[in-house]
């Protein structure tokens, strides 16, 4: 009849000591001889150890847990805990684990990539992200060029209901936004000029900042939060999900079939949003000026006044322009996707980020541009 319960015995001799364990190691048995086996062991910390589980009947996890505990005890050099005759049937469970943690061998430590090697990395990342830009605006550029010759082969249905999403779906957005900013920006030039009775050059200012500078701006950062984004989550779900080694399967270009209508819709809709800005911000410095006694007739006569058309184009130029950066952005973050559950998430945030950077540097370089041709 086999044991019902964990035994300990040691076997001393010149060559070494050897630890037996025998009967049933289970969650139930092994706590009787874990702490004499462990008090063991420090008593012959200077002698090598072997743990012998031949008679063991039984073993769990609980009795792998214990033979590991053991054979994992720091030792002296030369006095390391292994393993000695030992079951298959408990060979098989102690695989897992690696032997090295057994052997008592001190495994060297690991030393990171030094400086020259981050250096080295960093160029490498660098000169790879530099040449997939310059691959993909190359890709989209001829691929807006076939579409341009090509008008047929445009997926119109799918840039129209883009168009729908990013354009007319964001006006209540961009419309409170704008007014909000009209309102702020009046009411705070305001309360600074009226010290000097010039409340009502306060309309040339929001005029000209909001057609020039404004509108553009927060209107494209608009779509960068919403469009950009949208673009750069859909495009790396298809990637995650292997949709776009499909359609480069069945002989479909992913930059002809994704971006190209997605860079048409923002292209389109940005003016647009941005002259709907223009509109509903110059209503709410009007409503603020109304306050300070300005009728809406003499807000607005000034306002005719203070702009000019090159002003109004121009913003609609730098809004054409935001829309390419937004789309095209969104677009490539979204193909440059990796697998994993976060790579979407990460892919979006990065598309985010990298158009709100980009509207901002060119807004710096249309700002010189335009100085220095006099717009």
């Amino acid at each position: 009849m086999k044991s019902a319960q964990a035994h300990l015995a040691w076997d001393e001799s010149p060559q070494g000591v050897v630890l037996r364990l025998a009967g049933r190691l289970d969650v139930h048995t092994v706590s009787t001889v874990w702490g004499e086996a462990l008090a063991g062991l420090k008593v012959r910390s200077g002698r090598p150890v072997r743990v012998d589980t031949s008679g063991v009947d039984y073993c769990d996890g609980a009795g792998v847990a214990l033979v590991v505990d053991l054979l994992r005890q720091p030792r002296d050099p030369g006095a390391e805990v292994g393993l000695g005759e030992t079951p298959e049937e408990v060979r098989r469970m102690l695989a897992p684990f690696d032997v090295r943690d057994f052997s008592g061998e001190a495994v060297p430590p690991q030393r990171g990539p030094g400086l020259k090697q981050h250096l080295a990395n960093g160029l490498h990342d660098l000169g790879r992200y530099l040449y997939l830009q310059v691959a993909f605006v190359g890709e989209a550029t001829a691929a807006m060029f076939h579409a341009a010759r090509h008008p047929r082969q445009v997926r119109w249905r799918d840039a129209l209901n883009l168009a729908q999403e990013a354009g007319a779906n964001a006006l209540p957005i961009v419309m409170l936004i704008a007014f909000l900013m009209g309102v702020i920006l009046a009411f705070q030039s305001a309360v600074a000029m009226r010290q000097f009775g010039a409340e009502i050059f306060v309309a040339n200012l929001v005029a000209l900042s909001l057609l020039r500078e404004l509108a553009p701006l927060m209107t494209a950062i608009l779509l960068a939060g919403r469009s950009g984004a949208a673009f750069a989550a859909e495009i790396g779900t298809m990637k995650v999900n292997e949709e776009i080694n499909a359609l480069t399967t069945m002989g479909l270009d992913p930059v002809r079939f994704l971006v190209v209508t997605r860079v048409l819709a923002a292209v389109a809709v940005m003016p647009l949003l941005t002259l709907v800005a223009n509109l509903v911000g110059l209503v709410g410095g009007a409503v603020v000026m109304k306050g300070f006694d300005i009728p809406f007739v003499t807000y607005f006569n000034q306002v005719t006044s203070a702009v000019t058309l090159s002003d109004l184009l121009g913003g609609l130029f730098k809004a054409t322009v935001f829309g390419l950066l937004v789309a095209g952005v969104g677009c490539l973050r979204g193909l440059e996707t990796r697998s994993g559950a976060a790579a979407v998430g990460i892919s979006t945030t990065r598309a985010v980020v990298s158009a709100i950077i980009l509207i901002v540097v060119a807004d710096g370089v249309f700002a010189v541009v335009f100085y220095h041709l006099d717009i």
